[in-house]
């Protein structure tokens, strides 16, 4: 049987379960920068400490160490020890050469601990972990007329040498997770599909988003629904929460996405805030964990449940004990509606009053939005853009076609200035052009769908 179907037949019995934190447990080792270099690198000529995805090289035994406590506390997946294995975060080390070889290695090791506790009646998997490195994609300053430094293009490189390491070591699953920025999500998962086409091969795909406020948005300005919809169109097995606030912060959002995602749904939290004062760092027990991913469970909001931040094998046992009676959640079928999303869901439905579509930022419709796109005076345009959704539209249209006009450059840099404005970009974007190029440099720059 493929991955696939072997985890749809554990579902209908029982709710799966995560392991818990890696940083937590590798900070209890102590190592000092000598253990972080090992041999190979004692002459590399920057600091190697800290770098905890070195560590699979250097010091595998204690990887597959954390990996096989997790396993004997009743993890049923196992996440790569791969976060910030990516060209962008070893960048700061000055390891980007060794980034396959780093991801080949952290499922390796996975693949060896899963593998000796594997049985045909509880079996085990390895889920490559794709972390969303220290960059965004989305523009967060309306000054900030491009991405930050690298384009999507370079991202779903950065995310395909990855995804190819990760896969050729063992990984049954990949986990795009701890997402900041729907944009650079939705990068993660077409360097995926693109990397699933280009060599027929196809796992599971597991999406994981973060929220860190109380309003319940993601840090690139999303609320949960709207991210839902940006990223729906992706073939994904799972959806949930990872990291982020206390468990009973999100309590909400745990109960909202299993009522709108038509997939399997996840919670991996983290043990609630950090306290220096405790062994874990965070102040959470596992009692108190498992009692509240306890509850989750019991409402039928989960398919599967583990820990984040400061989350032990002590945690993952808590919680494998507290659902270990509960049914798993039932994937809702959610009607067949329009949605689409900006930083906010917009949903077409048979008694939705009409829809209105701004057409004032587009050149061919507008001659003052020409006039200003032309002199190059884009902040000016801008407010053309925001006085649309001031005056109630629900969708803006965005059109550079026109002769004398750099369409695909003049796309990119419109949507990215108007991210940075939440009072427009909060409705979906219109792009509009009789180019595919044109469409699909405005595609690139919207988090939205």
């Amino acid at each position: 049987m493929t991955t696939f179907e072997i985890l749809d037949n554990l579902l209908r019995e029982r709710i799966l379960i995560f392991d818990g934190a890696m940083g937590t447990m590798i900070q209890g080792y102590n190592l000092d920068e000598a253990a972080f270099r090992g041999e190979r690198f004692a002459a590399h000529s920057s600091s190697l400490k800290g770098n905890n995805d070195l560590l699979v090289l250097t010091q595998p035994h204690i990887i597959e160490e954390i990996h096989a406590k997790y396993l004997e506390a009743g993890a049923d997946i196992i996440e790569t020890n791969s976060f910030n294995a990516n060209f962008i975060s070893q960048g700061d080390y000055g390891l980007e050469e060794i980034v396959y070889e780093l991801n080949v290695a952290a499922a390796e090791v996975a693949r060896r601990a899963v593998d000796k506790y594997s049985t045909p009646e509880k079996p085990r998997f390895v889920a490559g972990a794709l972390g969303p490195t220290t960059k965004t994609l989305t523009p967060i300053k309306v000054d900030n007329a491009e991405p930050d430094e690298l384009s999507f293009d370079d991202m779903v490189n950065v995310f395909k040498e990855q995804i190819r390491g990760l896969l050729d070591g063992g990984a049954d699953i990949l986990l795009p997770e701890t997402s900041i920025d729907t944009l650079m999500m939705k990068a993660q998962l077409f360097a995926i599909e693109e990397y699933f086409e280009e060599t027929g091969k196809r796992v599971p795909v597991f999406a994981s988003n973060s929220i860190f406020n109380l309003d319940g948005r993601t840090l690139s300005g999303q609320t949960l629904e709207a991210f839902w919809l940006s990223i729906s169109h992706a073939p994904l097995f799972c959806v949930g929460l990872n990291c982020g606030m206390a468990p009973t912060e999100l309590r909400q959002y745990v109960e909202e996405l299993s009522r709108i995602a038509p997939t399997y749904t996840h919670a991996y939290l983290n043990a609630g805030l950090p306290n220096p004062l405790t062994e874990s760092g965070y102040d959470w027990t596992p009692a108190q964990t498992a009692a509240v991913m306890g509850d989750y469970a019991r409402q039928g909001w989960l398919n599967f449940v583990g820990g984040c931040c400061g989350t032990t094998p002590a945690h993952i046992q808590a919680i494998a004990e507290a659902v270990k009676d509960c049914k798993p959640r039932q994937i809702p079928t959610p009607e067949k509606y329009s949605r689409f999303s900006g930083l906010e869901p917009l949903t077409l439905r048979p008694e939705s009053n009409f829809t209105m579509v701004g057409e004032r930022t587009n050149v061919t419709g507008s001659p003052k939005f020409k006039r200003l796109v032309v002199e190059g005076d884009l902040n000016a345009a801008i407010e053309v853009a925001r006085q649309q959704v001031e005056s109630g539209a629900n969708i803006i249209d965005i059109n550079f076609d026109e002769g004398m006009l750099e369409g695909e450059a003049l796309m990119a840099t419109f949507l990215n200035l108007i991210a940075g404005e939440p009072d427009i970009a909060r409705v979906p974007v219109m792009i509009d052009s009789s180019k595919w190029s044109v469409i699909e440099a405005g595609l690139k720059c919207t988090q939205g769908k």
